[in-house]
């Protein structure tokens, strides 16, 4: 797996997004793509901050990411079908101990993005990102204007400003090139709205046979529906 060096850039990487955008995928990808780039002991931090939606969530993935010493922190009850908008305070060692590399993944879209505004004064005095992960293919972000106008929410929402995309078209195995292609048009035609750059590519698997203008990041799945 590669670690865009977008990811290292930062101590604290937040993905924020629609419905279906992907976040929560991304979020799990991201942590163990800098547990390659740091291997143990360095400190990786992964809090699912989804207080919305109890059903699809990165803390799904605990697990598998503790026994790669990857730190999971969710709100009580995140891996079960009760929800708690309680958030463990535990998330704010990312804060306290600079040994640690954070990602935070937050769901229920402006809804969720508002635990960002209470966090303010604390995301101020460590180096951090926004990136909004983006779905063309999933209602409310399918064109440049309804992606802008998400973007307009979540950054509202967050009290601070949304600060790079990542294109995270699919249907998953369903997935074509040409949606991966035709999804990343859309969103450089929504940065040229917003001002925000597109800065990453996500695809689940090898990325043979894509082209992008921008890097690509390989991703496994992690995450999977209970039925």
């Amino acid at each position: 797996m590669n670690c865009p060096e977008v990811f290292k850039d930062k101590r604290l990487t937040i993905v924020v997004g629609a419905y279906g955008s992907g976040k929560s995928e991304i979020s799990v990808n991201i942590a163990m793509a800098l547990r390659q780039a740091y291997p143990s002991p360095s400190k990786i931090l992964l809090a699912d901050m989804d207080i919305v939606n109890p059903f699809y969530r990165s803390a799904d993935a605990g697990e598998a990411l503790e026994q790669l010493g990857i730190k999971v922190v969710a709100p009580a009850y995140a891996r079960s079908n009760v929800d708690s908008p309680i958030l463990t305070g535990e998330m704010y060692i990312v804060f306290d101990d600079p040994d640690y590399i954070g990602v935070f993944d937050i769901g229920g879209e402006d809804m969720g993005a508002v635990v960002l505004g209470s966090l303010k004064s604390r995301l101020e005095k460590i180096p951090h990102q926004i990136l909004m992960a983006v779905n063309t293919l999933r209602p409310f972000t399918s064109d440049p204007v309804q992606i802008a106008q998400m973007t307009y929410e979540l950054s509202q929402a967050a009290g601070q400003p949304v600060t790079g995309y990542i294109n995270n078209t699919n249907l998953l195995g369903e997935t074509s090139p040409d949606m991966i292609s035709e999804g990343e048009s859309l969103i450089l035609k929504a940065s040229q709205i917003t001002g925000v750059p597109l800065l990453l590519t996500s695809v689940m698997g090898s990325s043979a046979g894509i082209t992008s203008s921008v890097e690509i990041f390989e991703m496994e799945r992690r995450i999977f529906y209970d039925y």
